[in-house]
């Protein structure tokens, strides 16, 4: 068995499998899931203010002493939830996984129409005519997504142990390996 802690980070890059794994692990754990897609993203698909994302996630933390289990990767707000890590979970599958993934959910949501963060959608535009394509923001940020994060965990203070899981297998093992708090 391993004990992750009470504050679990979840990052990896877009289509990684993040928000899903971080919803395991808070189950399993015991403990509240925190998506900071749902805290950075308005109506419209705006973004907030930095100072006001920032104040948003420290008020978030402050209101779960008991522990948490963050997913997302927004680097503005890294320094305030690093520090306070135990662990971080960084969800490192080949790109064609990901990107598969990645694919497959914008499809699904842009056909349902699944309400988002900010009541936010998914549209076939959005997704597949726009520059602003969470698929091509995926093919173009994968490199820079990997190398930025290794050198916040070099750089940022912290005590997280950091475990790069690699594929479902991995990810399956570890999920197996926590101590289980879960009622039923």
């Amino acid at each position: 068995m391993f004990n992750p802690g009470r504050r679990i980070i979840v990052c990896g890059a877009t289509g990684t499998g993040k928000t899903t794994v971080a919803k395991s692990i808070a189950r399993l754990l015991g403990l509240p899931h925190i998506e900071l897609d749902a805290i950075f993203w308005t109506p419209g698909w705006v973004s907030k203010p930095p100072q006001q994302f920032r104040a948003n996630v420290s008020a978030v933390l402050d209101n779960n002493p008991g522990g948490w289990v963050i997913d997302g990767n927004y680097s503005r707000v890294r320094d305030l939830i690093l520090p306070l890590a135990d662990t971080v979970v960084w969800l490192r599958p080949p790109f064609r996984v990901a990107f598969w993934r990645l694919f497959k959910r914008t499809v699904r949501r842009a056909w349902s129409g699944e309400i988002l963060w900010g009541n936010n959608r998914e549209s076939w535009r959005l997704s597949f005519l726009s520059r602003d394509s969470l698929l091509l923001y995926a093919i173009t940020t994968w490199r820079r997504h990997h190398k930025k994060t290794r050198q916040a965990f070099d750089t940022i203070l912290h005590h997280a142990n950091i475990i790069e899981l690699r594929s479902i297998l991995e990810i399956e093992k570890f999920l197996a390996g926590l101590p289980a708090t879960e009622s039923g």
